[in-house]
Parts: structure tokens; C-alpha cells; sequence
């Protein structure tokens, strides 16, 4: 039997739960401006944490999005907290209407973990970087491929969410966690990769091609 996906992420129910239970009290009490209000919460909060299926990219060199959202920076920096090496750095920012669900970009095992406490500063800036809670998943491909993605907190983003442990074996679209309420993921690739996005490009976590190992 094909199992039954519900498309949304679970860990959406208790707020999901708390802005519908409030949606019927208030409807029992006929506060209709304040059930409308709560309504509209509600499909808000469902929307939010939406959970669709995604088809990852076929060609097996490809290097898939980890998020929904909007292509911010593009860099090549040398990496020394990661991969140790001169990689490219590509920067995507969720605002709050994007999926929130992360996706692992490439398949291989997760070497290491790296959760880092700091502060809620808006994703899209220099200071986020310096200075935001974040949680770096490291990994490395069957064939040695390096490379990490990292999860940042925002603003409004006050939880990152992450399941992946050291050890796991992830497949390229598999997803390892998500980010409550807007932020951002930096991918870093080593610069051996050929990059297919631009700045300002709209991309789909374990959909669209970020850019392609070399063969």
C-alpha cells in the first residue's frame, strides 16, 4: 500500500491545533470579528507549513536548492569552518510565504553537525552572518564530494529545526529539517562546481539546480 503523505510539516500541528481550537471558541461565542481573525491565523499558519511533494533533478552531478526562497549572494570565500577549502557560497532567503521545509542538496553521509546560539538579526543582512543562531549540516558524497549547508536564523525566525544526525545517509530532495518563520540557508560547494543560478533568482527546495559537480 502506497504510503499516505499529509502536505504538511508536523511540526505545524500544535499551531495548527492552538489557531483552530481558538478559531472554534470563538465562533461558539459568536465573536465573529475575532473567529474571522482567528480563521484567517489559521489558514495562514497551514499555509505556512505547507509540505508539497518535489521531484529532485534526475542527472546525478546535480546539486539541488535546500530551500524555497530567493537567491541573495553568490560568493567564492575560502571556507575554514566547514570543508576547509575555497568554495562557492550561495546564499537563499526565505521570506514568511516561501516552504520552510529543507532539502538535502546532494546525496552522501552527514560527517558533522554544528549548532552555533547567537542572535535573531534579519536574514538578509552581513550582520546575520557574523552573528545568528545557525546549525551547519557537513556531509560528504560516496565518491568524496565535500560540502555543508547551513541553516540561519532571522528576524522572526526564532527555531531552527533539524533531524539530520551525524552518520545519516541523506539522498539528494530528502528533507532534514525547516526553519520556523523566515530566514535563511547558505549552501557552500567546492569551487570546483559549475553554478547554474544568478542573484535575485527564485529557486525550489530539491528542485531546482543550483549547479553541477564536475564529472
Amino acid at each position: 500500500m502506497k504510503e499516505i503523505n499529509i502536505p504538511v510539516a508536523r511540526e505545524g500541528y500544535p499551531f495548527i491545533a492552538f489557531a483552530g481550537f481558538v478559531t472554534i471558541v470563538t465562533a461558539l461565542l459568536d465573536y465573529d470579528i475575532a473567529s474571522l481573525a482567528a480563521l484567517a491565523v489559521t489558514a495562514f499558519v497551514l499555509y505556512f507549513f505547507r509540505d508539497p511533494e518535489r521531484v529532485a533533478p534526475s542527472a546525478v552531478d546535480a546539486v539541488a536548492s535546500p530551500a524555497d526562497g530567493k537567491v541573495i549572494a553568490i560568493d567564492k570565500v575560502f571556507d575554514d569552518k566547514f570543508i576547509n577549502e575555497h568554495v562557492y557560497k550561495i546564499s537563499i532567503f526565505m521570506n514568511v510565504f516561501n516552504v520552510h521545509v529543507n532539502r538535502t542538496p546532494f546525496s552522501g553521509t552527514v560527517t558533522d553537525i554544528q549548532y552555533s546560539p547567537g542572535r535573531f538579526y534579519a536574514a538578509n543582512s552581513e550582520r546575520a552572518t557574523l552573528e545568528n543562531e545557525t546549525c551547519a549540516v557537513v556531509m560528504e558524497s560516496e565518491n568524496g564530494r565535500k560540502f555543508a549547508f547551513v541553516q540561519m536564523a532571522g528576524l522572526v525566525a526564532r527555531r531552527i529545526v533539524c533531524w539530520a544526525e551525524r552518520g545519516d545517509h541523506l539522498r539528494i530532495g530528502q528533507k532534514f529539517g525547516l526553519i520556523r518563520f523566515g530566514s535563511r540557508v547558505d549552501v557552500y560547494l567546492p569551487s570546483q562546481v559549475q553554478v547554474e543560478v544568478r542573484n535575485g533568482q527564485k529557486v525550489r527546495a530539491g528542485e531546482t539546480v543550483l549547479g553541477y559537480f564536475p564529472v
